[in-house]
């Protein structure tokens, strides 16, 4: 008796108030209060999101990926019979291999419910899925993921975008350079763009052009890049899979030609390779334009040993005269580093100083003895610094009676010597 007072409270409690209760559940125990009652039997059917994730599988589906497809089919066919009412998310991110008629059917059916987020970000899939943007019509879409798909537009031209869509993440999309750029300069008021392991066929000559657009991430095999009318850029991220495409003209300058446009830009991460694309053409020591509102800036995987890469990343901290935290992680030198030590420490001895760097790590550190320039020096010029930490990947670290020997700009500076496996 007190099981079916509680259960008629609930029921008689506003829509919007279940629904809100429903969401925050997984779905398969949404799914499971269909044996409450019969006025709970289809309540499932009507929410306002759903988030396919493999928590909705019983164990025995685990290694079994088109039965976990069919059911999937199965809900989503469900609710397409009895929802009638908006729905504003749609998640799906699980192993289960959904037949692509089925996904078609679905997305087909989302563009008449006013959905604001559809986040494809996961499946099993013998071969990318076709995105059917000519029958996507998603006029209040906010947030756009798309995984293994591939994306074409009819005519490229006639697209008339998404007029709300302030984040775009593509993820191993096969897509044109072509319909790429106008994907992203279609969506207006673009905010966060990110493209990660993106399909080409050949290496692209990626062009970005949106003036709302502030957070920027590439993680692909990119031949070039071009950042053009992209005033409220505030971080940038990019890691070029593929060592990048020489500069036929050798008076072009990849650093210059990029950074010019990234005036306001806040945060910047880049790789390996990225610091290559960079070391095209003429490396100048300071950038033409500094830039004053970069506070963080992260280095992976950059080769030491190599002393047109050394000679980008000197001009980027030399550009940025407000930088406050300072990342980076070493590649495992392929010869003796120490002329490229020697030209550094040539190049810094006068002039540079780090009046607001706060925090510095470094990462991957190989031959200590080229590390100790590098904190001698770093030490030495920045009066604020807090904290500086060096991680080997050998056994080796400096000692306390080392550290003690140099000259520190700031009086409460932390030194961390660490070995990767302490």
């Amino acid at each position: 008796m007190e099981r079916k007072i509680n259960v008629d409270r609930l029921s008689n409690l506003p829509w919007d108030v279940l629904d809100s209760i429903l969401v925050r559940i997984p779905l398969k125990e949404a799914v499971r209060t269909s044996v409450l009652s019969t006025k709970w039997r289809l309540k499932w059917t009507g929410l306002s999101q759903y988030l396919i994730d493999d928590r909705i599988f019983p164990t025995g589906l685990v290694l079994d990926p088109v039965a976990r497809g069919d059911q999937v089919a199965g809900i989503l066919h469900q609710v397409q019979v009895n929802h009638n009412g908006p729905i504003e998310k749609f998640k799906f991110s699980a192993y289960c291999r959904l037949d692509h008629s089925v996904l078609l059917q679905w997305i087909i059916f989302l563009g008449g419910r006013g959905v604001n987020e559809f986040l494809l970000e996961r499946f099993d899939s013998p071969m990318p899925f076709e995105f059917p943007f000519d029958q996507f019509s998603c006029p209040k879409l906010r947030h756009l993921n798309l995984f293994c798909c591939t994306i074409k537009l009819p005519i490229v031209h006639a697209f008339e975008g998404f007029n709300h869509l302030t984040s775009l993440q593509l993820t191993e999309v096969s897509i044109n350079t072509e319909t790429l750029e106008c994907l992203i300069h279609k969506c207006s008021v673009l905010e966060k763009l990110t493209l990660l392991d993106l399909e080409f066929g050949d290496p692209i000559f990626l062009k970005i052009q949106n003036t709302k657009l502030r957070y920027l991430k590439i993680i692909s095999a990119i031949g070039d890049i071009i950042l053009h009318d992209n005033p409220f850029l505030v971080s940038v991220e990019i890691r070029l899979r593929i060592p990048p495409i020489p500069n036929i003209l050798e008076q072009d300058s990849n650093l210059v030609r990029i950074f010019s446009s990234l005036q306001g830009i806040r945060r910047l991460a880049l790789s390996n390779f990225s610091v290559l694309f960079f070391s095209n053409g003429i490396i100048p020591e300071k950038l033409p334009c500094p830039l004053h509102n970069l506070t963080v800036v992260e280095l992976s995987e950059v080769s030491v040993d190599t002393l047109k890469q050394a000679m980008v990343c000197l001009s980027l901290i030399k550009s940025a005269p407000n930088l406050e935290e300072l990342f980076i992680s070493v590649a495992r030198p392929f010869t003796n580093g120490k002329f490229v030590t020697d030209f550094l420490s040539d190049k810094c001895r006068f002039g540079l100083y780090f009046n607001r760097l706060k925090v510095v790590k470094v990462r991957g550190v190989w031959e200590m003895d080229h590390a100790w320039h590098f904190v001698k020096f770093i030490l030495a010029n920045s009066p604020v610094l807090e904290t500086l930490t060096i991680v080997s990947l050998r056994d080796g670290r400096f000692t306390e009676e080392q550290l003690a020997q140099l000259d520190r700009a700031s009086e409460r500076v932390k030194i961390l010597s660490l070995t990767a496996c302490s």
